[in-house]
């Protein structure tokens, strides 16, 4: 599929006309200038046409925001990779130097470029957006991406540029899961995916919240194909104070929702936190497989059994629902991350893991008969068969005369007989008594 990229400097629309494009509410918008950071991918339906969009942030020079250089750098990867720059500019400020600085950076691409001018609610505006034809860059596209005005011809014209018959790795592979990479604030959640892709694909800074929206990335490498989807860190609600971080732990959340498996990574050097326990239970709700990743594990002091306690202390602080993978890396020196895609991959194996029937009755039943329900107010219970329900997550129904007065501790110790016989280690277990 044909990807277009949307570039322009600080705060002229990228986004809203992002949003517009894919018809949804996919990056976060604000008034405030530099909300966008990292590259934010999309699809865009048109006339039977489809085409990737990819939202890129404000492209400046000599400002005083420190992530400038990191933005800029994020500008020019996604026109490397576009098949088609969409130059979005204002007409109410007219031509600055940031956006010749841009066009001159266009013109040399060798992309087709389309130019918009953004923000004409009116007839009256109009006449301001011919001023930009002085920028060298062919025909301009008057539009208003709040309300939608003009971009029905700004889009006929991408789809008359763009090149045909492109698929995506999701049409190709429309299976594939989604790992969704969660945790705290600055707990190496960018730079896990920058390592596991190979490239700068996120930024990353010391400081805690640079990433703001939920990025995903196609994945294909060492054998493993997947939507890797990088978080913004999520914080506790009263620490949450500006309308930019609550959208961004929103976004969080719904990414954890639409996942697959979820990564946990947590801080080495402070351990499993109240907060960690909280993304962890909002995983467990949500009924996602999970893999735990304790990261700068190169600034703990070690002796021979250090890793086995904190392993020790965090299955005692997730239990009961320590049949979990936990792996201890070090982003920054690429230690271990390759056993992170291992686990990750293996916990979905498990997630989507179907048991025939009768094997399940063949393995189970004995199990129950070995030790049957326990008797209730002089009554018997008696489990006659089970299967294995249609859901996401491994999910199984108990059909017995009187479900009842089947309590906890029997569902739990029928969870444990078939996390015994078949793997189910990363994933939640659902367990069902129906009335047969």
């Amino acid at each position: 599929m044909s990807l277009v990229a949307i570039v322009g400097r600080p705060n002229v629309g990228k986004s809203t006309l992002f949003n517009r494009l894919v018809g949804m509410r996919q990056a976060i918008v604000d008034e405030t200038a530099g909300v966008t950071r990292d590259r934010h991918y999309g699809r865009c339906e048109w006339c039977g046409n489809e085409f990737s969009v990819v939202d890129t942030g404000g492209y400046t020079s000599n400002s005083d925001d420190i992530f400038e250089e990191e933005i800029r750098k994020q500008v020019v990867l996604a026109i490397e990779e576009a098949d088609l720059v969409l130059f979005l500019v204002e007409a109410q400020t007219g031509i600055t130097d940031y956006d010749e600085e841009i066009a001159n950076l266009l013109r040399r691409c060798g992309k087709p470029v389309v130019t918009a001018v953004n923000k004409i609610d009116t007839g009256e505006k109009m006449y301001d957006s011919y001023q930009f034809y002085s920028l060298g860059l062919g025909e301009i596209f008057s539009i208003s991406a709040a309300n939608g005005g003009g971009t029905g011809e700004l889009l006929d014209e991408i789809v008359r540029l763009l090149p045909k018959d492109m698929e995506t790795p999701e049409e190709l592979h429309p299976e594939l899961p989604h790992i969704t990479i969660v945790g705290k604030p600055n707990v190496g959640k960018s730079s896990l995916t920058n390592a596991l892709l190979g490239t700068d694909r996120n930024i990353v800074t010391p400081i805690a919240g640079t990433t703001r929206d939920s990025v995903s990335t196609y994945y294909n490498k060492f054998g493993h194909q997947f939507i890797l989807v990088d978080t913004a860190g999520m914080r506790k609600k009263t620490k949450v104070h500006e309308d930019l971080e609550f959208y961004s732990v929103m976004r969080s959340i719904r990414a954890i929702e639409h996942s697959d498996v979820c990564v946990l990574m947590i801080d080495a050097q402070s351990g499993i936190e109240a907060q960690d326990m909280s993304i962890f239970n909002l995983i467990h709700r949500n009924r996602k497989g999970c893999v735990v990743v304790v990261n700068k594990w190169d600034l703990v002091e070690k002796d021979s059994n250090t890793m086995k306690k904190y392993t020790e202390a965090i299955k005692a602080r997730l239990a009961p629902f320590n049949d979990i993978p936990i792996i201890f890396t070090s982003v920054i020196n690429k230690q271990r991350i390759l056993e992170v895609l291992k686990a990750a991959t293996s916990v979905y194996e498990n997630y989507s893991r179907k048991i025939p029937t009768s094997m399940l009755n063949n393995e189970m039943l004995p199990e129950i008969e070995n030790y049957p329900p326990p008797a209730w107010k002089g009554k018997y219970i008696k489990i006659k068969y089970l299967t294995q329900l249609p859901t996401r997550s491994p999910s199984f129904a108990f059909f017995c005369n009187l479900p009842q007065y089947v309590k906890e501790p029997y569902k739990r110790f029928l969870e444990n007989k078939l996390r015994s016989k078949f793997d189910f280690s990363g994933c939640p277990v659902q367990i069902y008594l129906r009335q047969k």
